[in-house]
Parts: C-alpha cells; sequence; structure tokens
C-alpha cells in the first residue's frame, strides 16, 4: 500500500512540474514573443503534454528488486592470471673489463708514438665596445615673452580693435544678436577663443558696457564659446 501511494504522489507530482512548465512556456511565448493567447495556450499545452509524460515516466519507472541484479565473482584462475605475469629475463650488461681486443690494428703503434701534450689556451678578452657620444645638450628653451599688460581702461590684453584673420560669427552663442554683436566688436571681442578666456573680471568690464547686464553668465558664453572653438579646430 506505501509503494502505490508513492507511486501515485510521485505521478501527481511529475503532472504538476510539468502543468507549471507548460504555464510558464505560454506566458513568455504571448508576453515576450508577442504571440497570440491562443498561441501560447497551445504551447502551454504541448509543453504540459510531454513534460508530464517523460516527468511522471522517469519518476515512477519501477527499480530493480533486491535478487534480480547479480554480479558473477571473478574465478580463481582469473585472479592468478591477472596477479602474476611471466618474469623477463634481462641479460646483464658486459663490464668494461670483459670486452678485450682479439687483434691490434694495423698503424696503432705509429699512431700511439705521435701522441702529445695538449694545451688549450684560454680564448682573448673581446675587444671593449667604443664608447657612445655624448649627445649633444639641447639649448635652453626660450623664456616666454611676458603677456601684454591690460590697457588703462581695464580692458583685457587678449582683446584686440581688429580680429586676428577672420572674425567668428559670434551670433552663434545663444544670447548674441546683430547688435551685441557689433558692441562685442567694438569692445575688441571678435573670436570665440576670446570669449573662452574670460575670466570673472573680464566678465565684469564686458558687462558694464552691455545693455543687459548679467548675461554672459546667465546664458554661460564661456561655455558656448569654448564648445565652438573647439568645433571649429
Amino acid at each position: 500500500m506505501e509503494s502505490n501511494k508513492g507511486m501515485v504522489g510521485m505521478a501527481l507530482g511529475s503532472w504538476l512540474v510539468a502543468f507549471a512548465g507548460g504555464t510558464l512556456a505560454g506566458t513568455l511565448a504571448w508576453v515576450l514573443f508577442g504571440w497570440s493567447f491562443l498561441q501560447g495556450a497551445f504551447l502551454g499545452a504541448v509543453v504540459f503534454l510531454v513534460a508530464g509524460v517523460l516527468v511522471s515516466w522517469v519518476m515512477t519507472r519501477p527499480l530493480p528488486r533486491p535478487g534480480e541484479v547479480k554480479i558473477n565473482p571473478p574465478t580463481p584462475a582469473a585472479k592468478a592470471s591477472a596477479t602474476k605475469a611471466a618474469p623477463i629475463n634481462v641479460a646483464p650488461a658486459p663490464t668494461a673489463a670483459q670486452v678485450k681486443p682479439t687483434a691490434r690494428l694495423a698503424g696503432e703503434e705509429e699512431l700511439a708514438s705521435r701522441k702529445g701534450d695538449w694545451k688549450y689556451e684560454k680564448e682573448a678578452a673581446p675587444a671593449p665596445a667604443p664608447k657612445k657620444k655624448a649627445a649633444p645638450k639641447k639649448a635652453p628653451a626660450k623664456k616666454a615673452a611676458p603677456k601684454a599688460a591690460a590697457a588703462p581702461d581695464g580692458r583685457p590684453a587678449y582683446l584686440s580693435d581688429a580680429p586676428t584673420g577672420t572674425a567668428d560669427d559670434l551670433k552663434k552663442i545663444s544670447g548674441v544678436g546683430p547688435k551685441l554683436e557689433q558692441t562685442l566688436n567694438e569692445l575688441g571681442v571678435w573670436h570665440f577663443e576670446q570669449v573662452a578666456q574670460f575670466k570673472k573680471k573680464d566678465i565684469a568690464w564686458v558687462d558694464e558696457r552691455l545693455r543687459f547686464k548679467g548675461r554672459i553668465e546667465r546664458d554661460d558664453w564661456v561655455g558656448q564659446a569654448k564648445a565652438l572653438a573647439n568645433a571649429k579646430d
């Protein structure tokens, strides 16, 4: 009775596992892969049936009863043949005393009389490698030219009355219109690089001469000018 109850329980457990697998497969196909509900339900049913049959067959397969499996012990003759091996006879190596020449070779005595004392001379030491010439000393770097002093009215030294080459389109900076660009040119601002160099004192000097004060920091002219200068390069 207990064995039958165990088999029934295992079968029910197998079908429950198959049901869970089929439900999961159908849900994934429906949600993740965009299948319709009927397609997902059909896939879940197929997975449920196949998995239920396989799992229940594996789990409820009867084990062999005691005494059904027999193992034949090895015979004494096989044990003896496995443990005993035929001895291997190894002939002893001939010693130096047992080897004797049968007859003298022709000219052996003449060769023996020509023997002399040989000496090996030491090899001469290799010549020292030529020394490398010292690299010429580099000329001292020229000192940088001193920066130009600011104008008496406080105008930054890097602002100029005329552009260096072609003037940049300062209207690309957000908040700068045609009139404001003309005002900046009159103050000596022609290029994005000049705006990118603005320090607090420079911003204060330019801001005093603009109609709308505080626009330089509010619109972040310095950050915009740096980006435009890098894009121009």
